[in-house]
């Protein structure tokens, strides 16, 4: 990454929270030299300080990427400053949920290019998965760099269409949370049954973490299920129970995702 244009140019992180915590860490853990890295950050973190970057400082006169990592409820406050660089070949990649490029463009400038991303929360352990979409003004060689800065802290997919963003944040974007109240709830049932409470945490986390790395090594999910189900043994016993189609688990994700898409589409509409 030494030599990426944005090493080059320069490359702008509007808002240094978890989330551009993360992707800095991945970035300079590849290679990113400090020094072309500027960060505006009203309060940043020890960490932050101690890294090198330029920081809360004049900006570079065309960086080659703007990051907007900062909460959405901020951005009309801290894009204005931005303006000067739009309508150029700044590129704005924003990992802020919720706003759609039709916000940035009215804001920036129609002709800036633009990619909107919907990264998740296990970005901070380099596990995440980001979806990309770019404006007219966002050509194949933005996209590319978009996605080699993204990967730092996980797989990146495209998108077709805009409109695919909401569905990505019912499933991916809010989906870690789904999980983690899978884990709460797997504990709360061992416990139930007999176990002590740190015991059937410990079960539960060890058990859903393990779970998806067989999943990410391949094998279709449908069949890694069937692989551990025994006819009339344990395991299909609780299946019964979870995959009915009328009060089992199908039924709850569909509703789950469902309602975080529908919400995801009002914000996007304001």
């Amino acid at each position: 990454m030494q030599n990426s244009e944005s090493a080059k140019r320069g490359l702008v992180l509007l808002g240094c929270g978890k989330m551009g915590s993360a992707m800095l860490e991945g970035w300079l853990g590849r290679g990113l030299p400090a020094t072309s890295v500027w960060v505006s950050d009203p309060y940043p973190s020890d960490w932050l300080r101690q890294q090198g970057v330029h920081l809360n400082q004049d900006l570079p006169a065309s960086p080659a990427v703007v990051l907007i990592a900062v909460k959405p409820q901020m951005m009309s406050d801290a894009l204005p400053s931005l303006q000067a660089l739009g309508n150029g070949n700044t590129v704005f990649l924003s990992v802020a949920a919720g706003i759609p490029i039709a916000t940035y463009e009215r804001m920036l400038g129609e002709k800036t290019p633009i990619i909107r991303a919907m990264p998740n929360t296990p970005a901070a352990v380099g596990r995440g998965i980001t979806a990309i979409i770019g404006n007219r003004y966002a050509g194949a060689a933005d996209l590319d760099a978009a996605e080699s800065l993204l990967s730092a802290v996980g797989e990146v997919v495209r998108l077709e269409d805009e409109g695919q963003m909401d569905a990505v944040t019912g499933v991916s974007g809010s989906g870690p949370a789904y999980v983690f109240h899978l884990i709460e709830c797997l504990a709360a049932a061992g416990v139930a049954e007999g176990l002590s409470a740190d015991l059937a945490l410990q079960l539960a986390r060890a058990t859903v973490a393990g779970a998806g790395a067989l999943a990410m090594a391949g094998d279709d999910p449908g069949q890694l299920r069937r692989n551990v189900t025994s006819p009339n043994g344990t395991t299909q016993a609780g299946l019964e129970v979870l995959m009915d189609d009328t009060e089992g688990l199908p039924r709850l994700i569909r509703e789950t995702v469902r309602a975080a898409t529908a919400r995801s589409r009002e914000l996007a509409n304001g």
